[in-house]
């Protein structure tokens, strides 16, 4: 029911890295304080149909009332050796560290507890990048987040322009001793006479050894890598939904079944064969509501992901008896 109801993940693996040089891989969990509050797709219609600012005005609200909302921060921790030979690629992005091998470990609060003055300079200007880290923070061979450390800082320069790092409200609290010299609409000094480069002999910051990051073991093949091949991509889906309620439950098949209404049969049947392989619950309850029957997915989910291709293809697909369409029993 807006944003201060929702949790929020860094879905990527990050690394801490100790006193020790020690490096540990890491996923980071804010848990809502405030509970966890939804609406139904039809609720959701008619109150974003009144005011489609309604999550963002509740939030300013809440701040202006001096009700802040806060979130407990807490991590996952998982030693370096242990992502060789664990039962998931952890970094891989669509996967998730089961809590009883990792446990969440509450390392503080989040609170918001101030509005920005001014939109334009402190939202419209913002330029948030995953790339931008603390000491004791890094990252993680994770696939996606390797592209966006590099990404964002392109889509901000394209945005805002070369010195959006410079802006009141993206720059460090900090003095920073940087070679960032001019580009368009450098609005500061610039550094004044200082050189732009690095070594110099003029007195200019230089690289501090103490603070590189323990090296990475990368080790392996090299060679074309087909993600589906031996990752089980239905398990955690279907714990999952069997830690739904009932009423989650129904909420879910309810939102699926009319998201897909529109679509072709044939993809309908290609997609419950693949909730059917995350819990056979899962695919009944959708098929249900898309009067389609479920018997007859049963057997396409046995099929590998080739052969489910081809049986549901425009060229070969026969068609599912609906639930409509069923013979009476003993007819």
């Amino acid at each position: 029911q807006g944003y201060r109801f929702v949790n929020g993940y860094s879905s990527h693996t990050y690394s801490f890295i100790n006193a020790d040089d020690e490096r540990f891989w890491i996923k980071f969990h804010f848990k809502t304080m405030q509970g966890i509050k939804t609406w139904t797709n039809a609720q959701a219609a008619e109150i974003v149909g009144q005011d489609r600012e309604s999550s963002q005005r509740d939030l300013f609200e809440a701040i202006e009332n001096g009700d802040y909302p806060r979130w407990r921060v807490c991590v996952q921790v998982m030693p370096e050796a242990d992502a060789e030979t664990y039962q998931v690629n952890p970094f891989d992005l669509t996967k998730v560290w089961p809590h009883a091998d990792y446990p969440l470990i509450e390392i503080g609060i989040m609170e918001l507890n101030r509005n920005p003055e001014n939109y334009f300079a402190d939202i419209e200007q913002a330029a948030f990048e995953p790339s931008n880290i603390v000491p004791g923070i890094s990252f993680s061979p994770d696939k996606m987040l390797q592209a966006r450390i590099m990404s964002y800082a392109d889509a901000h320069r394209y945005r805002i322009g070369v010195n959006y790092a410079a802006l009141p409200a993206n720059k460090a609290q900090c003095p920073v001793h940087s070679y960032h010299r001019d580009g368009n609409l450098r609005f500061d000094g610039n550094y004044g006479g200082a050189v732009n480069y690095e070594p110099n002999s003029m007195g200019g910051p230089g690289e501090d050894s103490r603070y590189n990051e323990p090296p990475l073991k990368v080790s392996g093949d090299a060679d074309r890598y087909d993600h589906r091949d031996g990752n089980d991509d239905y398990a955690q889906p279907g714990a999952l939904f069997r830690l739904m309620s009932e009423g989650q439950k129904a909420q879910l098949f309810s939102n699926i079944a009319e998201a897909m209404a529109g679509v072709p049969e044939r993809i309908k049947a290609r997609q419950l064969a693949h909730f059917y392989q995350a819990d056979p619950a899962y695919g009944s309850g959708v098929a249900a509501l898309l009067d389609l029957d479920i018997k007859a997915i049963a057997p396409l989910a046995s099929l590998s992901l080739e052969e489910l291709f081809q049986a549901t293809s425009a060229e070969n697909y026969a068609g599912l008896p609906t639930e409509s369409r069923m013979p009476a029993a003993g007819a």
